[in-house]
């Protein structure tokens, strides 16, 4: 079952410059990960410090798996070093809907 992770980022104010090279140098390894389907970025329009990434995975497994790299220190990033908070809320799919 298709699994949507949102990632919502608060950027630190004195970061927001920084933040685009950060977020892609991070997504590349998201997007080759094994089960990825994809990641979009989106940013809220009337505060630029709020930024949601929306991934795309293959399974609840898969996404597992990711979240199990990200925490080793192969799979470590820099998103630490831009965000003053990070919140992960993770979806299935309802193709019966």
């Amino acid at each position: 079952m298709t699994v949507i992770a949102i990632l919502e980022l608060t950027l630190k104010p004195e970061s927001v410059a920084d933040a685009p090279a950060i977020i892609t140098e991070t997504l590349q390894a998201t997007r080759a990960f094994e089960g990825c389907l994809g990641c979009e970025v989106t940013v809220d329009v009337t505060d630029e410090t709020h930024v949601a990434i929306v991934e795309r995975w293959t399974s609840v497994e898969a996404d597992d798996a990711y979240r199990a790299f990200r925490a080793t220190p192969e799979g470590a990033n820099r998103l630490g070093s831009i965000t003053a908070d990070r919140k992960l809320t993770r979806y299935t799919v309802r193709d019966d809907l």
